[in-house]
């Protein structure tokens, strides 16, 4: 037991809180007037994601690891790809962003101020924002 705790260590050094991004699941078209309102007080994040890709799933827990203010500063929606994609097709239409999976769109004003896709995907472009 020891010769392993030599080898891989032990980190008795206390952890930082990971961030919780308070996500609200995008499921509605409706929701998208929702979005365009909001985004008249503080920003607003479209995280699309694909739940069977596992690029998806990394970058997506990266982005939570990065996120390093509070998040009640930007509204976060997140939309499951897979179950609404019909939702995807209307945020390309609507905001005038081609489709990519895994994507983050941010959006003030009723204006998409960057979007970026698979390991583009950053929570440091998001401080330029707020």
């Amino acid at each position: 037991m020891i010769l392993l705790k030599k080898l891989f260590g032990v980190n008795n050094l206390p952890k930082e809180p990971k961030m919780i991004i308070p996500w609200i699941p995008l499921t509605s078209s409706k929701q998208l007037e929702d979005v365009l309102k909001q985004s008249q007080e503080k920003p607003v994040v479209i995280f699309k994601h694909s739940t069977r890709c596992g690029i998806s799933r990394m970058v997506l827990r990266q982005f939570e690891k990065q996120l390093d203010f509070e998040a009640n500063r930007v509204k976060f929606y997140f939309l499951d790809l897979l179950t609404y994609r019909e939702i995807s097709n209307e945020i390309a239409s609507n905001f005038k962003v081609n489709h990519q999976s895994p994507q983050l769109i941010i959006i003030k004003s009723g204006t998409v101020l960057n979007h970026c896709s698979h390991y583009e995907i950053n929570a440091t472009i998001l401080k330029k924002y707020i």
